[in-house]
């Protein structure tokens, strides 16, 4: 028997079995096989698993994983050199942006469309609290909209909670398996009630003392949207590290970058010091943006750092 896992909550494991429409709790007996990530969690959300119903009981037993076409990844929250499965089988990657009380970077957008690229998975930038922009909020949002939307990739302002915007989102998400991700307090939860009133998710508001979010969903979890599709509630990611990659890597999931690298004199070239170098050119030139140029440095470096520690 097949299911889909909506929710992962540590040895238990919600799963939906799509011809009968019902849900049932599973999990894991013994040794399970782990992925050839060596992620801390071999099961996630989105996966979809061969299941064996116990006897009497409404549970089941997962006994495999069928083949995932993508998936989205992070370094571990509390094993820093180890990642994290944060969903599987992923139609569009859903990032959630606000420019105060969280205020999300410029860096944080870049690296979470870096890992969105490197398992070709399409993404979508939502510009959330349209309804509380400042006028510099409005001139940040729209600087970013030029910069992302030049390089192709849809971005819409919304509201989730006047709900400005929410008829072009659902058009969006129509039909698809929608991972919804950014820091904790951008919206998330409040979008979501809004596209599944019946849900209810617990929401709060912003620190007052950080003026950052507080966490309010502890466990990835998948609901079917009532205008068909999924949407994947994933907890507040406070920093997006992208893993699995080679420093001369990088460049290739700047979409920017990646034309021109054939340009460049040195086939391995990091674009940093090198002489002659494409990607050098074009942005003296300004044709592409310093927050991206900048953001690349940023990851080049941090790649590094993590390749050095562990190969030492």
């Amino acid at each position: 028997m097949q299911g889909i896992v909506l929710q992962s909550t540590g040895s238990w494991y919600k799963v939906l079995l799509p011809k009968s429409g019902t849900e049932i709790e599973c999990r894991i007996k013994g040794k399970f096989r782990q992925d050839e990530l060596g992620s801390t969690n071999p099961v996630a959300v989105g996966d979809l698993v061969e299941i064996d119903m116990e006897a009497g009981l409404n549970t089941g037993t997962i006994t495999d994983i069928l083949p995932r076409k993508n998936y989205i990844i992070r370094q571990s929250p509390r094993k820093k050199w180890q990642k994290q499965i944060i969903a599987a089988n992923i139609d569009q990657a859903v990032l959630m942006v606000t420019f105060s009380e969280p205020r999300t970077s410029f860096g944080f957008i870049d690296r979470f469309l870096v890992t969105a690229e490197m398992f070709h998975i399409p993404a979508l930038i939502l510009f959330n609290k349209y309804d509380v922009y400042t006028p510099k909020d409005r001139q940040l949002c729209a600087e970013a909209t030029h910069i992302y939307q030049h390089l192709g990739y849809e971005c819409l302002t919304v509201s989730a909670t006047t709900g400005y915007g929410i008829d072009a989102v659902k058009a969006a998400m129509k039909n698809k398996t929608n991972l919804v991700s950014g820091h904790s307090g951008v919206g998330k939860s409040t979008l979501i009630n809004l596209l599944m009133p019946e849900l209810d998710l617990n929401t709060r508001q912003i620190s007052k003392f950080s003026g950052k979010g507080m966490h309010t969903t502890t466990f990835a979890c998948m609901y079917a949207l009532p205008f068909g599709g999924f949407i994947i509630d994933t907890p507040g990611i406070k920093e997006f590290g992208v893993v699995h990659l080679e420093p001369d890597e990088v460049s290739h999931y700047f979409c920017e970058m990646r034309q021109l690298l054939p340009n460049c004199k040195y086939n391995n070239c990091l674009h940093r010091d090198e002489n002659q170098c494409a990607v050098k050119k074009a942005f003296e030139d300004g044709l592409i943006a310093e927050s991206r140029y900048n953001s690349y440095l940023r990851i080049l470096a941090d790649i590094e750092a993590i390749n050095y520690w562990e190969r030492s």
